[in-house]
């Protein structure tokens, strides 16, 4: 349980925000807490596309989803829309939580930025929310801010800086800092620019860790307490 252990993931209701790989880390942490044995639900207060491989349950409650959780400890859930993606489920997070051990939602988007700043409306997360992970991708060390950032004019404005700007783990956790909407961050896609991934988990301010879910591996672990 690589990256179970490493951020700390607890039972109960567990939001994920940021950009730069939140679906991936979603898919990774519910197949290890899965292949420990637990009951594990991935969702959605935004929209995602589903999970290739990974049973999906889009009607039928509460009934549907104990159904498929005992085929497969590892569950989707969301209410389908005419684009293929999904929304939120139809059973409100308080009582997905009383059926799974660990519900874990993806609670913003980022338009395939590996960065974002968040609109006033953002994220949007579950009052039963237990923790929030924050997802940077340090693909975006390599790009302006207009480039890599999601909203990039908020990002650029917490950022003391401007558009044209070239991102560095200084800003990144400025605007981290700024927001300080998580408790936990993981610097994603660390093999891309792993001096700075590694810079920005420790210039954090909270429990931080470099890393590449793409390659498995962690390259830093920064528990500075916020």
């Amino acid at each position: 349980m690589v990256w179970t252990q490493a951020l700390e993931i607890v039972p109960g209701v567990t939001a994920v925000i940021g950009g730069g790989g939140k679906t991936t880390l979603l898919r990774t942490l519910g197949g290890e807490l899965a292949a420990a044995g637990h009951a594990v639900l991935l969702c959605t207060t935004t929209k995602i596309f589903p999970f290739p491989g990974i049973p999906c349950v889009t009607e039928g409650g509460e009934a549907a989803l104990r159904a498929a959780v005992a085929e497969s400890r590892l569950v989707c859930a969301g209410t389908a829309l005419e684009n293929g993606k999904l929304t939120a489920p139809e059973l409100p997070v308080r009582e997905l939580a009383a059926l799974f051990e660990y519900v874990l939602v993806e609670a913003d988007g980022a338009a395939r930025r590996p960065m974002k700043a968040h609109a006033p409306h953002e994220p949007v997360i579950p009052p039963e929310t237990g923790q929030t992970v924050c997802v940077a991708g340090a693909s975006g060390f390599r790009r302006t801010i207009r480039e890599g950032a999601h909203r990039p004019e908020r990002y650029a404005a917490l950022a003391g800086a401007k558009e044209t700007d070239r991102i560095t783990p200084e800003m990144a956790a400025a605007v981290l800092r700024a927001e300080g909407l998580h408790r936990r961050l993981l610097v994603n896609q660390a093999e891309l620019a792993p001096g700075a991934a590694m810079e920005l988990a420790e210039l954090a301010g909270c429990p931080a860790i470099a890393g590449s879910l793409r390659l498995g591996k962690i390259f830093k672990e920064g528990w500075m307490r916020c």
